[in-house]
């Protein structure tokens, strides 16, 4: 068989077997790419992109693709006639598999104090391993699951998550500790900005999810995002991230099916249909006194779309890209 195949209705696709060789590829690069690699005493191997470490752009750019589990490209390019020097471009032949079913935070993961020794944990992990625990709902809407010898977990922390944690990790990903990488990557660093950002495509992914258009009908999609410097303040580095997407993120997906359906898919996805749209988005976090659920759904997307029917070959589009806003909120103008 295969190495990167198992038997599952997504042509056998395993996102965990397929980005193996990029997992090797970021433990083998650890010095030049600025990040730490520990392997605990039972084997589970632990890598710092951005606690003590300083980690790197470019460190981001792998843990990017690692999230998508081998199926999706993220590049850094250079825009300046855009109004911002550095964006990111992601792709992927199989963004349901890349997005959804692998790069999407969703899976939640704490401890207690006591567990913790003294401060609550609590992360969202995201990447191959999530499809190995299906811990989620999404992964039966899908009617996804995977199996592989080892897998690897990210995690938005700025510290190593408790012992309690990793167990609960192993245990439901059926994995022996040598098989499991967990990679830390605080938002307030190089590589944390730069992984958040490179979800432009996935956000758009999980909107399409919830707006109810059917996920088997798109078959391709690429996005862009501008990256922004990373804060050391965390509320602002996140509501940098989220920004960049909201405001700055551009998504072309190409699907098959009614050009009704098509068309309205672009009309609705776009975050400029949210109540809430305008403002930073560290702004709106704040006003609704650091409550996501109080935040309006229909923010949590890209700003500008593209949606092209491959049955009708007609493309439609709707939103725009925000540049002056996001520039307002992180250029420093010269006195």
């Amino acid at each position: 068989m295969d190495e990167g195949r198992i038997s599952t209705p997504w042509g056998g696709l395993s996102v965990n077997r397929l980005v193996a060789p990029r997992v090797a590829a970021l433990l083998q690069r650890a010095a030049p790419l600025g990040i730490r690699v520990e392997r605990l005493d039972d084997g589970v191997i632990l890598v710092d992109a951005g606690i003590d470490a300083p980690g790197s752009v470019e460190a981001g750019l792998a843990i990017g693709e690692i999230c998508m589990g081998g199926l999706g490209t993220v590049r850094l390019s250079t825009r300046v006639a855009d109004g911002w020097p550095s964006w990111l471009e992601v792709s992927s032949p199989q963004p349901v598999l890349a997005c959804l079913a692998s790069q999407y935070a969703g899976w939640s993961l704490a401890a207690s104090k006591e567990e913790a020794g003294g401060k609550k944990f609590f992360s969202l992990g995201s990447g191959p391993a999530r499809a190995l625990a299906g811990r989620e709902d999404l992964f039966g809407e899908l009617a996804y699951r995977d199996r592989a010898e080892s897998g690897v977990l990210v995690l938005e922390v700025d510290r190593r998550p408790p012992r309690v944690v990793i167990d609960k990790v192993l245990r439901d990903c059926a994995l022996a500790a040598d098989g499991l990488v967990l990679v830390l990557t605080p938002t307030t660093s190089l590589a944390g900005t730069t992984q958040v950002v490179a979800r432009v495509l996935e956000v758009a992914m999980h909107k399409a999810h919830e707006l109810g258009f059917d996920l088997a009908n798109i078959v391709d999609g690429s996005a862009s995002a501008p990256l922004p410097a990373p804060s050391p303040d965390g509320g602002i580095a996140m509501g940098r991230t989220n920004d960049a997407i909201l405001y700055g993120g551009r998504v072309h997906l190409s699907v098959r099916g009614s050009d009704e359906a098509g068309h309205d898919l672009a009309l609705r996805l776009p975050s400029l249909n949210s109540r809430d749209y305008g403002r930073s988005f560290a702004d709106i976090f704040r006003d609704y006194e650091y409550d996501f659920y109080k935040i309006d759904p229909a923010l949590f997307a890209p700003a500008e779309v593209w949606v092209s029917n491959l049955d009708s070959g007609r493309t439609w589009t709707a939103g725009s890209l925000n540049m002056p806003l996001l520039r307002s909120l992180w250029l420093e103008e010269p006195a």
